[in-house]
């Protein structure tokens, strides 16, 4: 068989071939909608990366994100690491002193933001010692009126000059393509870099039927975050799935969400709870879901059952549980009811659906108790939860020391009990999850 790396470039550029006139709608910063398709990004993500290149960005060197869910961003993703450097998301709700330890700590050579974070970057950014230019992620009738950002670059100009067509280096699908900061732990946040080959392996789980199933049938719109955890792995998994892609920017109100999914016919979405009880309240203003939405995901937090619920049996909408962790790329487990429960009363489904779910291939799942003893699947042993995988981290980010037990396995810091059908319960909690 051919030996050819897995790298995230070949994603993007097999949706532009096969998937081109494939539709990429975003929300703008200034609540517009914008449409391109896969073809259209594919030339301006090799124009980027030429522009890049000529701004000095070397293989290994990061360079930060400060930024909603665009076409803008996703162009980022794949340019960045097409040519062999590290895509650093940093997640605006992080406190300054988060944020500028974390500049600091990947040295970060460029920024590029959304205008809705200017008066962040003037603040943050002072004195950063590794950071040259910063770039907004806009044209030049909206760049930033700042004056503590007079040498900012405007997006469209910083491509502008540059050709649509690259010839993308190949390299060890084992090098850095993004790297994630966690949020989750007490100090300072660590760092998580996710390799080319981690990300496509991890794109190849989520578009499984049973996880995020998607295909070229669907439209998907992640609400979250493309700062948190890669949105998922949802940018590098929709290409490879051929679905179309509807990008809320920084509209994640309840109404705005609606409007948004209604007008792009959105079939399926990611989110946390929050986001969706703000959807719900929309959606019984209205009396009606979006016209297309047929299924979510709920991360981040455990779903409640008047949650699942309101989508389910108000509105017929079917609900996902999931699982994971910013050292796990992040999916872990999706919670879709075997068929043996589906004919059982609403009351005895709902205890199956209210757990995190079932691993997803590619991810090895244990329970272990104090003394690393292995513990049965049985629903009611309380244990450690720790997984393995070829998209869980090995170490973190400069550190000098593996983040795994003795024997290669990675503790979550979880309580959790995994039942005979394997699906998963997390009991107590010592980490925020995905």
């Amino acid at each position: 068989m051919m030996n050819q790396p897995l790298l995230v470039v070949p994603l993007l550029r097999y949706a532009a071939q096969f998937h081109g006139d494939t539709v990429i709608a975003s929300r703008t910063t200034e609540g517009e909608t914008h449409r391109t398709t896969y073809a259209e990004l594919y030339e301006r993500t090799q124009q980027l990366a030429n522009a890049l290149i000529a701004a000095g960005v070397k293989p290994g060197d990061r360079v930060a994100t400060l930024a909603w869910n665009t076409w803008r961003h996703m162009e980022l993703y794949y340019a960045v690491a097409g040519i062999g450097a590290v895509c650093h998301t940093i997640n605006p709700r992080l406190s300054p002193a988060q944020t500028q330890f974390i500049i600091d700590d990947a040295e970060d050579k460029l920024l590029f933001f959304d205008t809705t974070f200017a008066d962040a970057v003037a603040e943050n950014c002072k004195g950063r010692a590794s950071l040259g230019a910063r770039i907004a992620l806009c044209d030049a009738a909206n760049k930033p009126a700042n004056p503590e950002l007079a040498d900012v670059v405007n997006y469209e100009d910083f491509i502008a000059p540059h050709k649509t067509a690259f010839d993308w280096p190949v390299f060890d699908e084992n090098t850095a393509a993004s790297l994630c900061y966690t949020s989750g732990t007490t100090g300072n946040p660590k760092g998580v870099l996710y390799s080319h080959r981690a990300l496509v392996l991890h794109s190849f789980a989520c578009c499984l039927p049973s996880t995020m199933g998607m295909g070229v049938e669907d439209v998907v719109l992640p609400v979250v975050p493309m700062f948190h955890v890669n949105a998922w792995g949802i940018p590098y998994a929709a290409p490879m799935a051929g679905a179309a892609l509807a990008l809320p920017g920084r509209h994640l109100d309840g109404e705005s969400l609606f409007d948004f999914m209604d007008s792009e016919g959105v079939t399926c979405s990611q989110g946390v709870p929050t986001v969706w009880m703000g959807l719900v309240e929309a959606m019984r203003k209205r009396g009606r879901k979006p016209k297309a939405l047929n299924r979510i995901m709920i991360g981040g937090a455990a779903a409640s059952e008047a949650l699942i619920d309101a989508f389910e049996v108000e509105f017929g909408i079917d609900v996902a549980h999931a699982w994971g962790m910013t050292e796990m790329t992040p999916l872990g487990v999706v919670n879709t009811l075997k068929p043996k429960f589906k004919s059982l009363p609403r009351a005895e489904q709902m205890r199956q659906k209210l757990k995190q779910g079932r691993v997803v291939y590619g991810v090895d799942m244990r329970i272990v108790d104090a003394a690393g003893k292995i513990l049965p699947h049985d629903g009611k042993a309380a244990g450690h939860l720790q997984v393995r995988g070829p998209w869980i981290v090995e170490s973190y980010f400069k550190a000098n020391t593996s983040a795994l037990t003795v024997d290669g396995w990675f503790d979550t810091g979880d309580i959790a009990t995994i039942d005979a059908d394997g699906y998963m319960h997390i009991t107590d909690r010592a980490k925020d999850v995905i």
